[in-house]
């Protein structure tokens, strides 16, 4: 892996359409610009990349290698949210690539790992092939304020386009685009006044790219993006069964996709988030797989359960780590007797840096890659039914059916004579209250407040199962690392203390849950589950 450094960037800019004959207006004078620099001239050569299904294109990212001007090597392009600003990454060209005739006609060079890794939940592990080629000679001016400060950047471009795919049309077009070198905003609205008065227009499309591809664009360019939205038929009071889980699964898999590169960054809250979705994901094919069958719904379950054991490790590690660490910190210093801090890292840092490294690898994995093959699957054929019906009762009575399920497991529970049985038993009723709190949340568009009210109450329970289940971990551990401490001869008082206060927290989270559980319990607020 290439060991030069990303550079991360906001690139806020617009382009503006021009014919060949329309002279650039001088834009000094203009609100918030004192004089433009003279022009200076780059000859630039681009090949974008993208897999064969164009995933990239579809997810409104760009990734270019690109030779000529300032900012010569490798440019990946991130969507944002809305307005004119996006994310850049950029991963400089080595001094010998700098020298070759890099991106010329013919020409196909190895993606950097590095610099794919923020959309590797995207290109997964497809090939990446060039699917245009863009030369463009470009006069840049300088726009300066009063103070000789550069605000931005004023470039008219001659552009020659060469598409591979589709029909691989030729194309040339010529543009003005305005970037932003600072926090200046309100600057592009007083310079497109200016512009616009030239006889330019603003631009018909968001990038040279998409222009290039011209039918070799993708269809579902158009269509909702995977990471942030949601069909256009689910989240409304008439939707269907399977507008609801359709989107649970979109909002979902979006969090899934989204977290992916924080992972392979090994931070430990994308760890935490990625596994929620999982989670929930799962939940909800649990739910609803009277809707979408058996043979649908459990092998796509089994990947998700495997994928959050894969990152159970780092995650419950750093959890506990942070906790006891916590805990120490509020202790009087006599009771702190031994190297007990450092042995808690020592014992809990290796499993959170070994649980990172299972998560990247599973991540790194054909089989992650096919999970998200088939999920991308699910949905669009969930997208592709004719809408039906609407089914409130059929909602419902899968959300009863959750509701049920936890009935049994707390009732279980209840029936647990010792400690053996009973922990265990709480940590399944605690499995149950988390999917009928999914399931509840699932409904919100359907049954709005009543469902809401639902998924809060079922939310209590689960946190304090939650709460209870840290410390039967908590103790397992605790009990395990006393022992080492005691066989290297260091001192395991302090452990024991940590044990009894888990044990301690234990009983008031189960106190806190008899508490959630009466709450749950109470009928007014699964009335709008009744047949």
């Amino acid at each position: 892996m290439s060991s030069r450094p990303l550079e991360v960037t906001s690139e806020v800019e617009r382009k503006y359409d021009v014919d060949a004959k329309t002279v650039l207006p001088s834009l000094g004078g203009v609100d918030g610009i004192a004089r433009m620099g003279q022009p200076r001239e780059h000859r630039l050569e681009a090949v974008y990349y993208d897999t064969a299904g164009m995933d990239l294109t579809r997810h409104r990212v760009t990734l270019r290698r690109r030779t000529g001007g300032d900012d010569a090597g490798w440019h990946l392009k991130l969507p944002s949210s809305g307005g004119d600003a996006r994310t850049e990454i950029r991963l400089p060209l080595g001094t010998r690539a700098r020298k070759a005739k890099g991106g010329g006609s013919g020409q196909s060079f190895p993606v950097p790992a590095q610099l794919l890794a923020p959309v590797r939940a995207i290109v997964r592990d497809r090939p990446l092939v060039p699917i245009a080629q863009l030369s463009t000679r470009r006069r840049e001016h300088e726009l300066f304020d009063e103070h000789g400060d550069v605000v931005a950047h004023l470039c008219d471009d001659e552009v020659e386009a060469q598409s591979l795919v589709g029909s691989q049309a030729s194309q040339r077009w010529r543009e003005w685009e305005v970037e932003l070198a600072g926090e200046h905003a309100g600057l592009l609205e007083t310079v497109e006044h200016r512009l616009l008065e030239t006889g330019a227009s603003a631009a018909g499309h968001v990038s040279k790219l998409r222009r290039a591809l011209g039918d070799g664009l993708p269809e579902a360019q158009q269509g909702p993006d995977q990471f942030t939205e949601t069909p256009g038929r689910a989240g409304t009071t008439a939707a269907t069964t399977g507008d609801v889980l359709l989107a649970y699964l979109v909002e979902h898999r979006a969090a899934l996709l989204g977290h992916d590169a924080g992972v392979r960054q090994g931070d430990s809250e994308p760890v935490h988030k990625m596994r929620v979705a999982a989670r929930r994901l799962r939940s909800a094919l649990t739910t609803y797989r009277p809707v979408l069958g058996r043979e649908v719904a459990d092998p796509l379950r089994e990947e998700l359960r495997w994928l959050g054991l894969s990152l159970s490790d780092a995650r419950d590690a750093h959890v506990m780590r942070g906790r006891l660490t916590a805990v120490l910190a509020a202790e009087p210093p006599e009771l702190v007797v031994g190297p007990v801090v450092a042995r808690l890292e020592q014992e809990l840092g290796a499993v959170q840096q070994h649980g990172r490294e299972l998560a990247v690898t599973a991540l790194e994995s054909t089989r992650y890659y096919r999970l998200l093959d088939a999920l991308d699957d699910l949905v669009a054929s969930l997208s592709a039914e004719s809408p039906s019906t609407p089914s409130r009762s059929e909602v419902a009575r899968l959300v009863r059916r959750d509701w049920k399920r936890l009935r049994r497991a707390v009732r279980q529970a209840d029936r647990a004579d010792d400690v053996e049985a009973r922990d265990p038993a709480l940590h399944e009723a605690r499995k149950k209250a988390k999917r009928l709190r999914y399931a509840a949340e699932s409904a919100v568009p359907v049954f709005t407040d009543d469902a809401a009210r639902l998924a809060s109450a079922a939310k209590a329970v689960q946190e304090a199962l939650g709460d209870h289940q840290d410390t039967v971990v908590a103790r397992a551990r605790l009990r395990s690392i006393a022992m080492t401490a005691h066989l290297s001869g260091e001192n395991a008082f302090t452990f024991g203390r940590l044990h009894a206060l888990e044990q301690w927290r234990a009983d008031r989270a189960e106190r806190e849950f008899d508490e959630a559980w009466r709450r749950l319990s109470r009928r007014r607020l699964r009335r709008w589950l009744s047949p």
